[in-house]
This record gives C-alpha cells, structure tokens and sequence, in this order.
C-alpha cells in the first residue's frame, strides 16, 4: 500500500519556536526565508508547503508567542488582591522577562515590526489588530476595580489602559537599547504614580 505524499519529519511547534526567535531578534522585513529554515531545520520547500509564504509564518510564530511567552503579561494582569497589584506584577514580570538573557531583548509585537514597507500594509493591518487584544482583558480588570470602589467611577479606563500599554511598548524599546532591569522596574513604577486615586468614602 503506497503512502500519500511525504510524512512530516519536524515538530511544527519546534520548528515555530525557532522561527519566532528569529523573527524577534531581528524583525521581519530583515529574516530571510533561506535562513527562517536554516534555524527551523527544514527545507524551504517545506517552510512554503507546511506554513505557507513569509507573512502567514510570521503570523503563526506570533501566534505561538502569544500563547507563550507573551501570555504572562496578561496572566500577570490578572494576578493580585487588587487591580493596582496585577499591573504592578505587570511591569515587574516585564521588566524581568524583557531583560532574560536566553531569549532576544523586549516584547516582540514590539520590536518585530514597528516599521515595514507598503507591500506589507495587510501584515501592518494584522499586527496593529493584535497588539491591542490585551488591552481588552486589561480594561476588564479596571472595570473590577470600579466596582470594587478602588479607582473612581469616572476614570476613563480606556485611556488608563492606552497608557499603560504605552509605558510597556516603551520598556519593550528600552530594553531592546540595553537598558537594565532595574531601570526599566523604575519606569514602571514611576507610571503606576499617576494610579487613581480611590474615591471618597461617604460619611
């Protein structure tokens, strides 16, 4: 009985681990196809017929990253007696993870496409579509907070979390320029400064 086609002899999620470190360590537009499969192990013919083009692997290896190492942000979020806690777990667990030395410096949504040329304006569109998925989750954990009475009811949660997303991507660039661990636990804990205060407790 003859056997259809070639069995696979790769494990896809190695071979996605592999490509994403690349992608991450030196961005999109600057990985070549030859050396995404050079790092994965496997022929480009495979690369082409088990992922697809460049883009839909770069959009898998993301993928992979957010199911990863890019999950702990949001986990981190949500850890803690208090929202002010979770985002303080936050900026710490990120300023430890963006400085690991066994992995490419800052967040890679970040880092691995801030730019790219027109032709890529559909991969653009993707990123800038993901990147703010964790900012729902966020504003979910604000909006606890508003219940629980711990920021007041007429703080735009929208625009906390914006912010606060911002500080993170810029600790992410911070860290891509060699900045310490140490600085960049600063620089989250000076933005947590700007915290709402409670509201006042009704005599």
């Amino acid at each position: 009985m003859s056997q259809r086609g070639r069995p696979k002899t790769f494990d896809r999620e190695t071979a996605l681990e592999a490509a994403m470190l690349l992608f991450w360590d030196r961005g999109f537009e600057q990985t070549s196809v030859d050396e995404l499969a050079a790092a994965m192990g496997i022929r480009t013919s495979s690369l082409y017929s088990s992922f697809g083009d460049k883009e839909a692997l770069f959009l898998a290896a993301v993928d992979h990253y957010q199911a990863g190492k890019g999950s702990i942000y949001d986990i981190g979020v949500n850890e803690g007696k208090t929202a002010k806690a979770g985002f303080t777990n936050l900026f710490k667990l990120a300023a430890k993870e963006m400085t690991r030395s066994d992995q490419p410096r800052g967040c890679m949504l970040a880092v691995a496409l801030p730019t790219c040329s027109p032709k890529y304006d559909k991969l653009q569109k993707e990123l800038h579509r993901l990147r703010p998925l964790s900012e729902t989750i966020w504003v979910t954990r604000l909006q606890a907070a508003v219940q629980s009475k711990e920021i007041p009811e007429s703080t735009d949660l929208h625009l906390l979390a914006t912010f606060l997303r911002t500080t993170l991507l810029g600790m992410s660039l911070q860290a891509r320029a060699g900045a310490s661990r140490e600085t960049l636990m600063k620089i989250g804990k000076l933005a947590l400064q700007t915290w709402p205060s409670p509201p006042p407790v009704r005599a």
